[in-house]
């Protein structure tokens, strides 16, 4: 087994590319999509069924498991891996985006941030050096540099300055991380949408030097032709023989945008939040599993998934338990949407292997675009 950490790449179409990172945990398959376990729990699901779906790596989050159960008690307990009952590869976040999204009377200043809990209040500080010790209590095997990330729209001396910030906190970041064998830093681009911001925040990471690198800062509000177009170039100012990760991203036609555009790895809440409220995603398109057309459909959600939701229940039957609130509606709907993103993933990967990603995005809009199956 290695004990390396190590991207491999095996083939590429266009700017698609199909790859494997080495870890000493188990090699993750690219493009791949992360699960977000937010509080060391994929919610509505048991790690085993996680993997079940294809997921060779989890997302944790800092900032959540910093407040409660706290790091250091993580640690004490022999880690997050072993917390959580999950032995894949695990990547934590810096704690920089909750920290600006979700914290209350926070402070931005130099050194870090200042913040109130969203929980109960108590005052906290995250500088760079604090997230690389709780993510190294954690025991996460990639780790997220810390960051800072202004919503979008911002003025370009805004951008400009959040970006610059990032990059001394980068550096900080990787002084803090130290020798780590077996464990990986991620760089992230930050900029917005100004393209001489991106490329140097770019220039500025590769000075530094990162296992990986992220591209930050989108999906905040953007649009995806925005994004898109951030996406057209933002990736290729990135060193070719790392992984490249989009983070926060997103529907499923967004992940196809971004594995088009040169995107390794990916993170969203999407598939499990839209799980636990109804939304369900198909190879054609969303179903709302709430709506009064399902309530005598005795056919599958999806006859060509593979999921206990499709293998084993009718459209009548996950409509009734959703409207009855039973814990197995989002179970049931939480673990169809991370079997369709894992399996949306393998897809792609056959494709780029096989020459024929451009087919492979066609046919993905096309089934998209006919809509869910005819009611009865």
């Amino acid at each position: 087994m290695t004990r390396r950490f190590e991207f491999e790449k095996l083939g590429q179409d266009g700017k698609a590319r199909l790859g494997v990172i080495h870890t000493p945990r188990g090699d993750i398959r690219t493009p791949a999509f992360m699960p977000v376990g937010t509080a060391a729990t994929v919610k509505a699901m048991m790690p085993e069924s996680v993997a079940a779906t294809g997921a060779d790596i989890l997302l944790g989050n800092t900032y959540h498991l910093m407040l409660r159960p706290t790091a250091e008690r993580i640690d004490r307990l022999g880690g997050l891996h072993k917390f959580m009952n999950w032995q894949k590869p695990i990547l934590t976040d810096s704690g920089g985006f909750q920290v600006m999204s979700l914290a209350q009377l926070r402070k931005l200043t130099e050194e870090g941030v200042t913040f109130k809990s969203h929980i109960d209040g108590s005052r906290h500080t995250l500088t760079p050096e604090r997230s690389m010790e709780i993510q190294r209590l954690l025991g996460s095997d990639i780790v997220m540099c810390f960051d800072e990330c202004p919503a979008l729209p911002a003025d370009r001396d805004r951008i400009a300055d959040s970006m610059r910030l990032s990059m001394r906190w980068a550096q900080r970041s990787r002084d803090a991380f130290g020798d780590r064998p077996g464990h990986a830093l991620f760089g992230i681009q930050q900029g917005g949408l100004e393209r001489d911001f991106r490329e140097e925040s770019a220039e500025a990471l590769k000075g530094i030097g990162f296992d990986g690198y992220a591209v930050g800062g989108l999906a905040v509000g953007e649009g995806q032709e925005a994004m898109f177009d951030c996406l057209d170039y933002a990736p290729d100012m990135l060193p070719e023989d790392k992984p490249r990760y989009l983070m926060g991203v997103g529907k499923p036609d967004d992940i196809v945008g971004a594995v088009a555009r040169g995107i390794d790895m990916m993170d969203c809440v999407l598939p499990t939040r839209s799980g636990r409220t109804g939304q369900v995603f198909t190879r054609n398109g969303v179903v709302n599993i709430k709506n009064a057309r399902h309530a005598d459909d005795p056919r599958p959600l999806d006859e060509n998934c593979s999921c206990p939701a499709c293998r084993n229940y009718s459209r009548a039957y996950l409509h009734h338990v959703f409207r009855a609130q039973e814990m197995i509606s989002g179970m049931l709907l939480t673990w169809h949407n991370l079997q369709y993103y894992q399996d949306l993933m393998q897809g792609m990967r056959d494709a780029i292997a096989a020459g024929t990603f451009d087919d492979f995005q066609r046919d993905f809009h096309a089934q998209r675009a006919q809509g869910d199956i005819e009611p009865l």
